[in-house]
């Protein structure tokens, strides 16, 4: 693990390192080698009989293994016959790839061509620099930019949609030969995770939707539009604010806002960024783009950036790449190398834990009102794009799941006429529903990995949940955040939050989440009307 660690972050640095490109190849090879020594060992302890299972357990030589065996012993049910297994194992690439196929044809060989922008330019318009043109002041370069963008989608509609349908049958395949009732409960079982939560969020986000409907009305009034379009939703309602934080300056306003997590958090962090040299912090030639935390059991929870002094967003991702290394540190200064590594449902926790508490210390430290309505915006944007984005998408998962189940044929048609129903749900009356956005649908990568966009909203729902008990000074809120963030993969998501203070089979999270939405909506239009 920590060669392969090295040699990934040394290729991050430098995507052009050949001899790292290869050691990470030679590194692959030998992970294949050794699963395929101990591909025994599964097979071999879901064989053992429970009575004697039971013994092994309860002998002290296996303390340390016992949270461990006892994940491997729970998929007994779920795993199959040796023959069976091999014809799975056969058939894995075959019924693989349809994400590669996406991928190729939505970064490869669709062409979206170029543009005029804002200062008479031309730009070329892609896949990433779509959302870039977005959020320019220019109404009529969004519109155009929206259309060009979709227009090229509506041209491979159809390949589109049969990619994303065969990857539902074979999310359904799997489901029925490992012997699950559904999809959904394939994908949720590992993480122990009830199907009830998955329903309890799209129940609860649905039923609190007046909101959103007000902040994108807000929207409205605010950029003086008479009518409200998809792509007027993610330009800034108030221009961003002049202000530039050095990186050493993001530092100490990132610390400054973990300050309610203790003397020790701050401290062991403070020291990372500081002096231990934890984080790469600017932009460099043939460097890895964006921002990503990665550590591995006995090495420094390392993090990658290209930071700029003149994006505020930056900030931000500091405090988000904190949290997860947080987490890393303490989870492998707590747990064993077998339960170390936490489960996805919680990785996000933790990062949008410290992006809200440092949201929190800027409104508490800033009073001119243009900063603080940049910030709560930014906030609302957030929430906007994590809880209630992110369950649209994952009711439609539920949906088309249901659908390739029922024995119907999931067609072009079908994905359009079930994504635009619930567009139809979330967005308000004075939204106007492009024809193209019910081609979005297909060009969301996430759903080649089925019901993973859910972990998103449970995230920042148990994220906001946890810092309201430790910003209301709640005895023993700080501890038990800790001792979350020391948990790692001790036990199953549900049970480790739960253990800090929230229940996600209830919808008391998902509800403080969007309490704190409608909050912000309140103060934004004090601010903005």
């Amino acid at each position: 693990e920590r060669a392969h660690h090295y040699a990934s972050l040394q290729l991050a640095g430098d995507s052009t390192n050949n001899e790292y490109l290869a050691r990470i190849g030679q590194l692959q090879n030998l992970l294949t080698k050794i699963g395929e020594t101990a591909a025994f060992v599964v097979p071999e302890i879901l064989a053992i009989d429970d009575k004697q299972f039971g013994q092994f357990i309860a002998d002290p030589a296996l303390a340390d293994w016992r949270i461990k065996l006892h994940k491997i012993r729970r998929m007994k049910p779920h795993v199959l016959s040796e023959p069976e297994e091999r014809i799975l194992a056969l058939g894995s690439v075959a019924l693989s790839g349809y994400d590669d196929t996406f991928l190729q044809l939505t970064d490869v060989d669709m062409k979206f061509g170029l543009l005029i922008d804002e200062t008479g330019r031309e730009k070329p318009l892609t896949q990433s620099s779509f959302s870039s043109f977005l959020v320019k002041r220019d109404p009529e370069l969004r519109k155009s930019v929206f259309h060009q963008f979709y227009a090229e989608f509506r041209d491979h509609q159809f390949t589109l949609a049969a990619s994303l349908a065969y990857s539902v049958k074979v999310d359904v395949f799997h489901a029925r030969a490992r012997r699950y009732s559904s999809a959904l409960e394939a994908a949720l079982f590992p993480d122990d995770v009830p199907i009830a939560v998955y329903d309890g969020l799209i129940k609860s986000v649905r039923a609190n939707l007046e909101p959103l409907f007000r902040y994108f009305d807000l929207r409205r009034r605010t950029l003086g539009l008479r009518e409200l379009h998809l792509y007027d939703t993610y330009v800034p309602l108030v221009p961003e604010v002049e202000t530039r934080f050095t990186f050493d300056q993001a530092v100490e306003a990132v610390l400054a806002a973990l300050a309610p997590l203790g003397k020790d958090y701050v401290d062991v962090l403070a020291e990372g960024l500081r002096s231990r040299r934890w984080c790469d912090r600017y932009e460099n030639k043939a460097k890895r783009s964006g921002a990503f935390s990665s550590a591995s059991y006995g090495a420094p929870p390392y993090i990658l950036m290209n930071y700029k002094d003149d994006v505020f967003a930056d900030v931000y991702t500091l405090a988000h790449e904190a949290g997860h290394s947080m987490h890393s540190w303490f989870s492998q200064n707590s747990q064993l190398f077998q339960d170390y590594e936490y489960p996805i449902f919680l990785a996000e926790v933790a990062s949008t834990f410290n992006e809200e508490l440092l949201t929190h210390h800027l409104l508490e430290t800033t009073a001119d009102p243009k900063m603080r309505a940049y910030i709560i915006n930014r906030q609302i944007d957030d929430l906007r794009g994590t809880l209630f984005r992110q369950t649209m998408f994952a009711e439609f998962e539920k949906i088309i799941h249901a659908i390739e189940e029922s024995g119907d044929a999931l067609t072009l048609d079908i994905f359009k006429s079930e994504y635009h129903k619930l567009l139809e749900t979330y967005f308000a009356e004075n939204f106007v529903l492009d024809l193209e956005l019910d081609l979005e649908c297909l060009r969301i990568p996430h759903f080649y990995h089925a019901f993973y966009v859910y972990k998103y909203a449970t995230g920042i729902s148990a994220a906001v949940a946890l810092l309201e008990r430790v910003l209301s000074g709640e005895p023993g809120s700080v501890d038990a955040y800790l001792n979350f963030l020391r948990s790692g993969g001790s036990k199953f998501p549900l049970e480790t939050l739960k253990a800090a203070g929230v229940d996600m089979a209830t919808p008391a999270p998902i509800e403080s989440a969007l309490r704190l939405f409608e909050r912000r909506v309140t103060e934004l239009e004090s601010l903005l009307l």
